[in-house]
């Protein structure tokens, strides 16, 4: 092939499709232990920290995040829950499907430090953690 063949953009663009497809694939139907659940995928986070608290921001679209657990070892803060299928998948023609389905988990390292106050909200289709630095208190 010449050089500015648009055999070249066909080539590309289909390597690009498989690819994709093969991380779908490997997303949706990941097959599951007996007895546990496993994490189908991981949902992507931004951590933030300001002088007073440290911001986890986890994309969760589609995800109550009232249903998802958040719990903190060893320094670590792990999300974990599920986001379901829709009901209309089962008499949808699917025209393109790129959210993951199904149980996720995350694990966050967390910057070293204690923590007080932990919060969390919805915003922007994301699940926000706040965890306040704990003021610790010299003596004189």
């Amino acid at each position: 092939m010449k050089r500015g063949d648009p055999r070249d953009w066909m080539w590309s663009e289909a390597l690009q499709m498989l690819a994709q497809a093969e991380r779908l694939h490997g997303q949706v139907f990941r097959p599951q232990t007996a007895g546990r659940l496993r994490a189908n995928w991981e949902p992507p986070v931004d951590v933030l920290e300001t002088e007073r608290e440290v911001l986890i921001l986890a994309a969760l679209p589609g995800v109550d995040v009232q249903q998802v657990e958040a719990v903190i070892e060893n320094g670590t803060l792990i999300l974990s829950g599920e986001r379901t299928v829709p009901a209309e998948l089962r008499t949808a023609k699917i025209h393109r499907m790129e959210l993951p389905q199904g149980r996720f988990e995350r694990r966050v390292a967390l910057p070293g430090g204690v923590y007080g106050e932990v919060r969390r909200f919805e915003a922007n289709g994301c699940l926000v953690v706040t965890l306040a630095k704990a003021t610790v208190r010299r003596q004189p």
